[in-house]
């Protein structure tokens, strides 16, 4: 499906861009394009792949005009530009707005007007009962995807739900890593805490599958494997020879969940086993209130969220088999100094 068409990533300097570009660089594609802000980043990657295939542009999903200027002649738009910190969206919660819901807006209107075949846009658990403005914004994001979908005529939009991504820039494994190297205490929030783990690679499989499978506001999210925070600390102990490092816990940040939902108990009651991946059908229901106030939802009572807490749990042997997999470990246990995952 990808043979000679044009592909564009927004957001695609960072650690998800990077990741799907990597894989698309080998397919067949004609034109790989990467808008971004960041002309320093755009630099790097320009000479780490030194690829005839790869073009970027300048620009901001907030300025509708350097969205369409990037989208114009594009077949495929994979939608990863956000603002995805927790601690900068609490302080600048408009900024967050901007961003993951008008910037999305703007890239889903200008592929409708280009007539762009397939849009697959990254959202995230934090997005499900979010407590936090980075979270309520990628609901807001995921609740635009939707209602743009329903009137995109021939352009399909979904969106793909994750968690953890693992050793992605700004994560706290290369944190966690970088204290143990400068022989400092490694901070933790609260030692049950429970997060998704999945490695970058993982997380592209999904967008595939998004892409080639699915349907207009579908959202695609892929079962994964949890562990406390506290055993994700002992397992990069025990990879870097440190058993004994010293562990500080400093209690639960601004913000902070004790553990994440990947699927909501609403839609858990309506979603589709898939296998490896869940598949969140959209509401399909309009403005007749009826189908609201007078219609209920019997199979509701039963459901339950999929959460960290009740997904398969690593222990420290498993949680360090998952690390193993990963370039940025493996890398750190050859006694490379490298930064996060690109």
């Amino acid at each position: 499906m990808f043979k000679n068409k044009t592909l564009l990533i927004t957001g695609g300097t960072g650690s998800f861009g990077n990741a799907v570009l990597r894989r698309f660089l080998n397919a067949d594609l004609k034109e790989v394009r990467i808008l971004s802000r960041d002309e320093k980043k755009q630099d790097d990657m320009r000479k780490r792949y030194s690829h005839e295939k790869l073009k970027f542009y300048i620009g901001d999903v907030r300025d509708y005009q350097s969205v369409l200027n990037a989208v114009r002649g594009v077949d495929f738009i994979y939608h990863a530009a956000a603002l995805k910190q927790v601690p900068s969206c609490e302080f600048f919660p408009l900024e967050a707005v901007k961003t993951n819901v008008l910037g999305t807006e703007n890239v889903l209107e200008a592929a409708i007007n280009c007539g762009v075949q397939r849009v697959v846009c990254l959202s995230t658990d934090k997005a499900v009962y979010p407590i936090n403005a980075m979270g309520i914004s990628k609901a807001m994001m995921e609740k635009v995807i939707v209602a743009k979908a329903r009137t995109a005529g021939a352009t399909v939009i979904c969106a793909t739900r994750y968690g953890n991504v693992m050793a992605s820039r700004g994560s706290v494994i290369p944190l966690f890593v970088d204290q143990i190297r400068a022989g400092q205490g490694i901070t933790i929030t609260d030692p049950q805490m429970t997060r998704f783990m999945m490695t970058l690679d993982d997380a592209v499989d999904l967008v595939l599958y998004a892409f080639e499978h699915g349907q207009a506001g579908e959202i695609f999210v892929q079962k994964a494997p949890a562990a406390t925070i506290d055993t994700l600390a002992r397992a990069l102990t025990g990879l870097m020879n440190k058993p004994d490092h010293p562990i500080h816990y400093i209690g639960t940040r601004h913000g902070e969940k004790l553990f994440e939902a990947l699927l909501s108990r609403e839609e858990m009651a309506v979603a589709q086993d898939l296998g490896g991946y869940y598949r969140v059908p959209p509401d399909g229901r309009d403005l007749n209130y009826s189908k609201f106030v007078e219609q209920g939802e019997v199979k509701l009572n039963e459901a339950v969220d999929y959460n960290s807490h009740n997904t398969n749990r690593l222990d420290v042997q498993g949680m360090q088999t998952l690390l193993l997999k990963l370039r940025f470990m493996q890398a750190i246990l050859r006694g490379e100094n490298v930064a996060a995952e690109e």
